[in-house]
């Protein structure tokens, strides 16, 4: 599973300025809001359901927090590099800056698995991380996780 299969240009943060966890969710939330047209607060009470069973910072500042709905047809992603790392309860007790949010159908089990499976392979990429910390572009950040598929093609 490739990450452009889950993330279009539009899903794309590149300079996120939030103050907590709480309201990062809030802004991943109200971006998938707009890319499917589920309701900004289902989607957020998924997410925050989700975070009460354990931190989604999976650490080195990387967060993926996700959900599955009822609502929602296929897998979609949203990602955001925030200007300033906010607590998130990561595993390591780093800030984050980097989050993937990742929503998938209900009963979408195997292909949700495979798709955060994927997430994370991506974010153990140093040099990626490296890159996505040092550009504000959205263009880039879109062409730097999608160049990590002829890479490292999974």
């Amino acid at each position: 599973m490739a990450l452009a299969d889950l993330l279009q240009q539009d899903a794309i943060i590149p300079t996120l300025r939030v103050n907590s966890k709480k309201q990062l969710l809030q802004e991943l939330a109200a971006r998938a809001s707009k890319l499917t047209s589920i309701p900004e607060r289902e989607i957020f009470d998924v997410i925050l359901q989700r975070e009460r069973l354990g931190s989604t910072g999976v650490g080195h500042g990387v967060a993926i927090p996700h959900g599955k709905l009822n609502s929602i047809s296929s897998i979609v992603g949203v990602f955001a590099r925030l200007e300033t790392p906010v607590d998130f309860e990561a595993l390591d007790d780093q800030p984050v800056d980097l989050a993937f949010l990742l929503l998938a159908p209900e009963g979408a089990g195997a292909d949700h698995l495979k798709a955060l499976s994927r997430i994370a392979r991506v974010f153990r990429d140093h040099d990626l991380v490296a890159k996505l910390r040092a550009t504000d572009s959205a263009q880039a950040i879109y062409t730097f996780l999608n160049e990590d598929q002829t890479t490292n093609a999974a």
